[in-house]
């Protein structure tokens, strides 16, 4: 597998950003990730979606870390500082979760609390059903786990076309026009900086088409094998949603009636944010997972 990897210059000087890089090898593949706060700690695993890295959970990963968690924030494969295959037939998604689960094996997590966004739910609710005795708990925020047996929301087809049909792939304007404040010109440039071409996006052209829409996607059947071990999930489940997202709108009362987990939780709609609520909000949605997890211990 070829890959491509980011020259580091390109992550100098962002801001807000002072966290030490850190590298493991899976599979062949460079993948970073950020790991901050007590390292005996019980790890709270963050896991981004599409088409940011890690970058992401910079206003998370200092409260979560002061409040004596172990905070650790890969970047999937194609994304952020990790390797980028230059070829969209690289990418799979059963690849992205061995990936991530060999990122959970090589740093040897157990009693993880996962936050999951977006793909990052995707890929982390397939792990803690797969790998369910490293999973403590779960916080599900503007995500699910599709698998093509009901229809998907008008405004991801609308993001599939665009995703496969825009001459080039604006990632910074992308994250921006997710998020329900004003960027700036410094931000969005570091959601463009893992990508100093068209060349390195395959990833991100490519998770679109990865989502299971019809039943038999690849991905069906093994999504449908981690909903009947969900479906019997006593952990304790949280979702926090935003109030301001198309794409996940209302997934949040599925999870929450389909998980037993979720039945003893008092469930968190975040305001005043939109896609990606870590950028909206993330002092609030750390606020919430520390909350979760001090709880249901």
């Amino acid at each position: 597998m070829d890959l491509l990897r980011t020259p580091d210059e390109r992550f100098r000087d962002l801001p807000d950003f002072p966290f030490a890089p850190r590298y493991v090898q899976v599979d062949g593949a460079r993948i970073h990730y950020l790991d901050e706060g007590p390292p005996e700690a019980e790890p709270v695993l963050l896991l981004h979606g599409e088409p940011s890295w890690s970058y992401l959970y910079r206003k998370m990963i200092p409260p979560l870390a002061a409040a004596g968690h172990r905070v650790i924030a890969p970047d999937l494969v194609g994304f952020g500082r990790s390797d980028k295959p230059p070829r969209r037939a690289d990418y799979t998604y059963q690849r992205h979760v061995d990936w991530i689960a060999g990122v959970i094996h090589r740093l040897e997590l157990d009693a993880i609390t996962l936050v999951c966004q977006d793909w990052g739910g995707l890929i982390g609710l397939r792990l803690a059903a797969e790998l369910e005795p490293r999973f403590a708990r779960v916080v599900a925020a503007n995500t699910f786990l599709p698998t093509g047996d009901q229809p998907m929301p008008k405004a991801f087809f609308a993001w599939q076309k665009y995703s496969q049909e825009a001459p080039e792939l604006p990632v910074g304007s992308i994250v921006a026009r997710g998020c329900a404040t004003p960027l700036s010109p410094a931000v969005v440039g570091a959601y463009d900086a893992p990508f100093p071409d068209e060349s390195y996006k395959e990833g991100a052209r490519q998770f679109p088409l990865l989502v299971p829409s019809t039943p038999d996607d690849p991905a069906s059947a093994p999504n449908r094998a981690a909903w009947q071990i969900l479906s019997r999930w006593q952990k304790p489940f949280l979702t926090a949603f935003s109030d301001q997202d198309p794409i996940t709108h209302g997934a949040d009362q599925i999870l929450q009636s389909r998980i037993p987990g979720a039945r003893n939780f008092a469930h968190t709609t975040i305001r005043g944010a939109g896609h990606f609520l870590q950028e909206d909000r993330g002092e609030e949605l750390a606020e919430v997972v520390d909350d979760f997890i001090r709880a249901s211990r």
